[in-house]
């Protein structure tokens, strides 16, 4: 039995490793262990870790050493805890592989801390570029560290191999976010009434706004012109998921309370949970902020994206999703041309970049396969030269 050592640190990811590790469990040759931390443990933010728990998963050990963070300093502080918290689980576990998913500071903690005890590394979700945020860094170092990739796209193969990866050790899988849309049982709009008590009344607006951590940004100010381009639209249903853990998340949460603590028609939940979520997407005429589930999972349900400001900036993007920037009027003017009927019949069938479902299927499928033993110190690869 391979030990298969699963890291998740919040909402988001969460629901995208969840069909992995069911598959894992199922696996006949893998033994599933699972660690979290960051905002799963925290109550701000819904205190996730239930919902894991819920959902039948034993959690082998939590990391409570990495958390919200306040600036710069804060995360750096938290990676070097972090890492001593994760060297200390991986020694009494032993897993034979950490798989990683993304970008998230809590993920350098952990692939650091996998990489300096020799134990490989399972990337999930590399050769992706975000340029608006610090994640992009991040992600490129994680891909370093690790021994073999699943990537959700052909791009982003090639931008590993190009990085140095062997590539017979890069994996086109597809997205994560296609096979949660397609493996989850979604809700009417009858029951997410019932479950959220308020009435979705159209438009239906599902909102996400994240800070920018890279790039030139005015947290407050451009919060401020979300929600005045919001304002256009009185008689919208808008429904807003809180910020991640990232420097600057209380400035856009006390913005968002105090505003939607005014209106009738707008709603804050710190969490949501997968279903009800991904529910609320494909009952939603629009996807609007900077997730990167509006460029992942919102084409797989043919649902709109508004796509603000440069924190996705380089992501492969769906016909579905249309960005701008951070002004007001920028926002305004986009969400007005992704409501106009002749864009909604213009992206119909259009699809995800990120393929079809089976994604977790073939990520497992990988680990069940690759002999661990043999990948060895991960070393730069140079293509054989021209003949």
């Amino acid at each position: 039995m391979k030990k298969i050592a699963v890291i998740s640190g919040n909402r988001a990811e969460y629901s995208l490793l969840a069909p992995v590790m069911r598959r894992i469990g199922d696996s006949p040759s893998l033994d599933l262990q699972l660690v979290v931390t960051a905002s799963h443990l925290l109550p701000e933010f819904g205190l996730t870790v239930e919902t894991i728990e819920r959902d039948g998963f034993e959690i082998d050990r939590k990391i409570p050493q990495i958390s919200s963070a306040l600036d710069g300093f804060d995360v750096a502080h938290q990676v070097g805890e972090g890492t001593v918290a994760f060297a200390e689980a991986f020694a009494e576990l032993k897993p034979d592989v950490v798989v990683i998913l993304g970008d998230r500071y809590e993920m350098f903690a952990a692939a650091s801390a996998a990489f300096f005890l020799d134990i490989p590394i399972m990337h999930v979700h590399g050769g992706e570029v975000t340029s608006g945020a610090f994640d992009d860094a991040i992600r490129h170092v994680i891909s370093q560290l690790s021994q073999v990739h699943a990537v959700a796209a052909p791009e982003y193969r090639e931008r590993l191999i190009r990085a140095g990866a062997n590539p017979e050790t890069v994996h086109v899988v597809g997205g994560l976010g296609v096979d949660s849309v397609f493996s989850l049982t979604l809700s009417s709009r009858e029951e997410l009434e019932r479950e959220l008590n308020l009435e979705l009344t159209e438009p239906l607006f599902l909102v996400t706004y994240h800070p920018v951590t890279r790039a030139a940004h005015d947290t407050k100010q451009d919060v401020t012109a979300l929600v005045s381009a919001l304002d256009l639209y009185p008689d919208a249903t808008v429904v807003f998921t809180m910020p991640n853990t990232d420097p600057e998340h209380q400035e856009i949460a006390e913005i968002l309370e105090l505003e939607v603590a005014s209106r009738n028609k707008w709603f804050l939940f710190a969490s949501l949970g997968s279903t009800k979520y991904l529910s609320l997407m494909t009952h939603a005429a629009l996807v609007i902020g900077n997730s990167s589930s509006g460029l992942t999972e919102a084409p797989s349900v043919g649902t709109p994206t508004v796509n603000i400001g440069p924190r996705q900036g380089g992501r492969l993007a769906a016909k579905s999703v249309l960005s701008c920037g951070p002004l007001s009027s920028e926002i305004a003017v986009t969400i007005k041309r992704a409501l106009e009927q002749d864009f909604v019949q213009s992206i119909e069938g259009s699809g995800s970049p990120y393929g079809l479902p089976g994604a977790a299927e073939r990520i497992v499928r990988i680990l069940e396969l690759v002999p661990l033993a043999s990948l060895g110190e991960k070393k730069y690869y140079d293509p054989p030269a021209e003949v």
